[in-house]
């Protein structure tokens, strides 16, 4: 196999797996848009014994939402950080590194 099919290969993986992570992001949008209604039906104030206790709660669900979106922002960053690599190393002689700096693109 050639360094071009090789190339191609990998971009084909790299498109693949961006798929997979929109259909993964889809499903967390329609999870996140349950979640709303949910809590927008279930927490009220009713529910819960001061307004603290509530505000608490919600603040625990934004932080688990949160969390999956810095977790999915990592794994884009990180997989655009090695195409990057594998393109702009690939121009500059196969060298692997960006910009002199050992391939730290995103520090």
């Amino acid at each position: 196999m050639s360094r071009i099919e090789s190339y191609h290969k990998m971009l084909q993986a790299a498109s693949q797996f961006q798929y997979n992570i929109a259909l993964i992001l889809e499903a967390k949008a329609l999870e996140a848009s349950r979640s709303c209604q949910w809590i927008s039906g279930h927490l009220s104030g009713a529910h819960f014994e001061d307004h603290g206790d509530q505000v608490k709660k919600l603040l625990e669900v934004h932080d688990q939402m949160i969390e999956v979106i810095e977790g999915m922002t990592k794994m884009e960053m990180a997989l655009a950080k090695h195409l990057h690599i594998l393109l702009v190393g690939s121009e500059a002689g196969g060298t692997g590194s960006v910009n002199g700096d050992g391939g730290n693109y995103y520090s």
